[in-house]
């Protein structure tokens, strides 16, 4: 049955940092798999790389007929994509959810169909696991705590006194599994270690929306030492924003340099 291959696929699959790089098992000529993808969008270099990824993987060489669409970091477009690819009798179905919530009703819908859904990237919080086939994904809430861990040991090694560490947080797309988990990751960091969180605002994973919210927030404090960000991209913007401020980014922040930490890479710029 041509639907064992993507099972075997995916088996396969290897998640390295957060990119998701599927091993491929090449399926006969006459056994194309068809799959329907419904991709967050293309917010951050990461998920245009997790795009390219995928299309590479599922492609006509390799036995497959890949449904790609683009929902434009709104649910109701993978709403739309999702009841699309039931109609068209697809094999399978892969989602990247945008946030974790309101899935229920179209993946009992694609179950009815007897069509497997496989989780990508983010997870889905939902009444019945059985709905979905398997997720696969990295621990958001590990990487924010090894942020903080990160953090903690460099003030510490530094002799920076924990009342002197001034945070903000540009979160994620908020409802995502990654925003939940990295911010939740951070905030525990915080209660942990005593550090003061001054902010905490959605930068949609976006680098133009990071720079916007950074701009906001130097506004709001002048005490800002610490910018930790919840992917590469808002990370960028923070940094943008942060010169065009006349401050200077780096490690010193007992003397008046800012920190901008990417929670995904564990590094300070």
């Amino acid at each position: 049955m041509k639907k064992k291959m993507v099972s075997a696929l995916l088996t396969a699959t290897m998640v390295c940092g957060m990119c998701v790089v599927p091993t491929v098992g090449v399926a006969a000529a006459d056994d194309t798999i068809t799959v329907g993808f419904s991709q967050v969008g293309a917010e951050s270099d990461w998920r245009t790389a997790n795009t390219e990824s995928m299309k590479s993987t599922f492609s006509e060489e390799n036995g497959y007929e890949l449904i790609f669409d683009d929902a434009q970091q709104k649910q109701e477009n993978q709403l739309t994509a999702i009841r699309n690819f039931i109609q068209q009798e697809v094999d399978y179905i892969l989602l990247a959810p945008v946030t974790e919530t309101g899935w229920d009703t179209v993946l009992q819908e694609a179950k009815d169909a007897d069509i497997p859904v496989i989780i990508v990237d983010r997870m889905v919080d939902v009444s019945d696991d059985s709905l979905y086939t398997t997720w696969i994904g990295t621990d958001s809430l590990l990487e924010g705590r090894k942020a903080a861990e990160w953090l903690n040991a460099y003030t510490t090694a530094k002799g920076i006194d924990a009342k002197d560490v001034n945070i903000v947080d540009i979160q994620g797309t908020i409802g995502s599994t990654a925003q939940i988990g990295r911010s939740k990751g951070l905030e525990e960091g915080v209660d942990n270690y005593g550090w003061n969180l001054l902010a905490q605002q959605s930068g949609e994973f976006t680098q133009a929306k990071g720079q916007e919210v950074m701009e906001s927030m130097l506004k709001q404090y002048d005490n800002i030492n610490v910018v930790y960000c919840e992917n590469d991209n808002e990370a960028f913007g923070a940094i943008d924003a942060i010169e065009a401020a006349g401050k200077t980014v780096g490690s010193d922040i007992a003397n008046g340099e800012i920190m901008v930490m990417s929670s995904i890479q564990l590094m300070q710029v």
